[in-house]
Parts: C-alpha cells; sequence; structure tokens
C-alpha cells in the first residue's frame, strides 16, 4: 500500500489539457538552434518554470528517445505530450511542434523554385551555407565532447566516418554493426566498463512533479502492442496505396514512400544521420535533386523552426518538381507525402516503443551499447560536414585554384562566432543573410 502511494502523481500539479496544448502550439513556432534549441526550450518550461515533469524523468525520456531512430526532440515531445495528457497529449503535441516548420518550408521552397536562379537570392545562399557548414561542424564538437569518453568511442567515430564517407555503408548497416561491436565488448570487458551514472535526485523532491521518475512502469501487453502495431501499419498503408493506384508513375511514389519511411525506420542519431543518408541517395541514386540543390535545401532548413529534418519535406518538394516537370502541385504532393512517411513512424515508435525502452533504463549493457551507437553518430555528423562542405567551398571542382574564399572566410567568422561569444542560431543566420546582401551589392 506504501509502495503504491509513493509512486502515484502528484495530481495537484497537472496541467490543464488546454495550458499544455498552449505550450505546444508555441514551442512549434519558437523552437529555433536544432535539437539543443528545443531541449532547452522545453527543459526551462516543463521542469524549471511549471514543474509539470522532474528533471530526472526529462533526461530518462530524452535517453529513451536518443535510444529510437529518428529525431529525438520531435519523439522528446510526444513522449512528453502522452505523459502528461495520454495519446491524445502526444498526438497533438507532435503535430504542433512540425506544423509550423512544415508550412514554412513550404513557403520556402515555392520562392526557392520560383526565384532560385536570381542573383540576389544566389547572393543569400552564399552567405548562409557557410553558416551552415560552421553550424555542422560546432555540433560535431558539442556532441562529441559528450560521447567520446574512451578509445573505444573515437575508434568507433572514425570508423563510422571512413565507412560512410569513403566505403558508402548505409547508416543502418553501420549501427547494426556498431551494436554487435558493443555487446562483445561489454561482455568481454564488463569489469572494465564503467558508465557515469546520473546523480539520484531525493524521492520527496520528486514528489512535487506531476511526472516522476517514482512511476512505475506499466507491464508489457502484447496483445496492445499488436493491435498498436496494426493501427500504424494501415495509417501507412492507406496514403502508400491511394499514392501507388491513383497518382501518375506508381514507381516513384513507391521509391519515395519506402525511402522516407526506410530513412525514419533505420537511421539513430536525429537529424544528422537521417540527411546524409537521404542526401546520398536523392542525388547520387535516384537523381531527384542536384547536389547544390540539397545544400541549399539544408540552408532554408536552417531558417525555419522544429526539427532539422524538416529538410526532407523540401526534399520531396524538389523530387515531386523535378520529376513531374516543373509541377507546383506534384511537388505540394511530394512534400506531403515525404512528411507524411517521415514523421509518422515517430508516432508509432513512441506508443509502441518508449514503454519498452523504459523498462531497459537501468540495463547497464544497453546503456554502454547506446553509448558506443552515440559515438558513430559523430563520425556521420563529420560524413554531413565533408559531404555539404565540399560542395559550399569547392562549388566547381576540388583543388586549392578552386576553392571559394568567400565561404571560407564565412565559415571562420561563424565558426568564431559560436565558439567564442556562444552566439544564438538564429542570430548566425540573421548576419549570414546581411553577409550574403553585401556580397550582392559588391
Amino acid at each position: 500500500m506504501e509502495e503504491s502511494t509513493s509512486i502515484e502523481k502528484n495530481e495537484s500539479l497537472k496541467p490543464s489539457f488546454r495550458e499544455a496544448i498552449r505550450f505546444w502550439f508555441i514551442l512549434g513556432w519558437i523552437s529555433f538552434g536544432g535539437t539543443t534549441g528545443h531541449i532547452t526550450i522545453m527543459h526551462d518550461f516543463l521542469v524549471d518554470k511549471k514543474k509539470w515533469v522532474s528533471g530526472k524523468k526529462f533526461f530518462q525520456a530524452l535517453n529513451a528517445c536518443m535510444l529510437l531512430p529518428g529525431p529525438e526532440a520531435h519523439q522528446l515531445t510526444i513522449y512528453l505530450g502522452w505523459k502528461l495528457h495520454g495519446l491524445k497529449g502526444g498526438i497533438l503535441a507532435g503535430l504542433f511542434f512540425i506544423l509550423p516548420s512544415l508550412c514554412i518550408i513550404f513557403g520556402l521552397s515555392l520562392v526557392y523554385v520560383y526565384f532560385g536562379h536570381s542573383a540576389f537570392l544566389s547572393a543569400l545562399f552564399s552567405g548562409l551555407k557557410p553558416a551552415v557548414l560552421a553550424i555542422i561542424l560546432f555540433a560535431t564538437y558539442k556532441v562529441g565532447q559528450k560521447s567520446l569518453l574512451g578509445t573505444w568511442h573515437y575508434t568507433v567515430a572514425l570508423l563510422a566516418f571512413l565507412l560512410s564517407y569513403f566505403v558508402k555503408v548505409p547508416m543502418p548497416w553501420i549501427i547494426f554493426g556498431v551494436i554487435i561491436l558493443g555487446f562483445l565488448l561489454y561482455f568481454l570487458k564488463s569489469k572494465e566498463v564503467k558508465l557515469k551514472s546520473e546523480r539520484e535526485e531525493d524521492d520527496d523532491k520528486e514528489r512535487f512533479y506531476h511526472v516522476n521518475s517514482l512511476e512505475i512502469v506499466p507491464s508489457v501487453s502484447v496483445r496492445k502492442i499488436c493491435v498498436q502495431f496494426l493501427a500504424f501499419f494501415l495509417l501507412w498503408l492507406g496514403p502508400f496505396t491511394a499514392l501507388y493506384l491513383f497518382m501518375p508513375d506508381a514507381t516513384f511514389w513507391k521509391e519515395l514512400s519506402f525511402l522516407f519511411t526506410k530513412s525514419a525506420y533505420f537511421t539513430i542519431g536525429g537529424s544528422y544521420t537521417v540527411i546524409p543518408y537521404v542526401a546520398n541517395l536523392v542525388t547520387e541514386k535516384f537523381f531527384w535533386l542536384t547536389k547544390t540543390q540539397m545544400i541549399d535545401g539544408f540552408a532554408l532548413a536552417e531558417t525555419t523552426p522544429g526539427p532539422l529534418v524538416i529538410v526532407l519535406a523540401y526534399v520531396g518538394f524538389m523530387a515531386g518538381f523535378n520529376h513531374f516537370d516543373h509541377s507546383y502541385a506534384m511537388a505540394a504532393i511530394g512534400l506531403a507525402a515525404t512528411a507524411y512517411f517521415t514523421f509518422l513512424p515517430n508516432f508509432a515508435l513512441i506508443f509502441i516503443g518508449a514503454p519498452l525502452i523504459e523498462r531497459s533504463q537501468k540495463n547497464m549493457a544497453i546503456q554502454y551499447v547506446l553509448s558506443l551507437v552515440t559515438a558513430s553518430v559523430v563520425g556521420v555528423i563529420v560524413n554531413l560536414a565533408f559531404y555539404l562542405g565540399k560542395g559550399i567551398l569547392f562549388p566547381n571542382a576540388f583543388g586549392w585554384v578552386d576553392l571559394d574564399w568567400k565561404a571560407l572566410l564565412w565559415v571562420v567568422v561563424s565558426i568564431f562566432l559560436l565558439f567564442r561569444y556562444r552566439i544564438r542560431m538564429l542570430q548566425l543566420i540573421f548576419l549570414s543573410l546581411i553577409y550574403g546582401f553585401l556580397l550582392y551589392l559588391l
């Protein structure tokens, strides 16, 4: 009886559904700065200001989302919305997080294809793209600081980069190999493996939060999992069938549907692993976009709130636009279909997978393997930096004669501002647009 009392939620601190939805809606419009920015905003509001979620539970939820493929910030939003108000809370939190950025990227994509070849817009992009490269390098440093903890972590990161950039090994296979290696290393060197654990918060302090770490994880229901799996499969099958049967060029829509579904389910590590995986396929296998268009899309995505993976919606837009002879209607359908197949898996993974992962939070073997998977993500981010950097700094050919010195200058300036003054992403984007405008005037 005492145990059941100790793990009850503090209902007096439960937010109203209306108040929570208002926050999720506002978050979708102000969440600039990538995953770090999203997590900071949510933590400040949900943990520090409102005390709806305890700090310990917040980071446990984040760790659970990091175990899953796809963008962890979007999944964390769904997870916390679900914890606060059940199924409807999770669905609306997840939708409000992506809809603003989806609308913005649609508008920017229209502007891009209509004015993309103008000297003015090209100059603005010439300021934005070097800043994007600097942001990726900064992200590599920040992630590497926290995830590269020993010799094996550095080794895995290096191997992930070499295999993805030079050998073109798909990301899912790299992750699969790292998982096998991680379990082997753990059981061979289990006595030497020591992971840093978070400081345990006092139980009395935890009870001051509506969602806290004292909750008992519900038992796993195989029947419930099967029902949920069937429901999400039907949600995927319906739009896929409609595109395949009723749209022109069924092969194109089949490839698009499978590509973005696959990228959502098999790329662990968030946006920085999904994007290079997709970029390589759409530019070098399917030829839906040129490399320049892909880099431009990445720059556009940096100017929007929401997850960086929203760039895939732009990819779908451009794929439909290029494949169907510059059809705006097909471009819009391509964007909508891509967004649907990219973000639907996040809801499925949270509602089906998160309760299962919660049960493995204290499993040291899984935590060690996760640390190696996170290290491999560093290598994939470096792969993305090389992929974009080559196109930004050497737009015509790879050689010192062809180096774009104006782009290199702004990369250096942007890195200096990020590291020395901790400038916000939105401020850097604004300065980069000014730099591009000055290049246009000159």
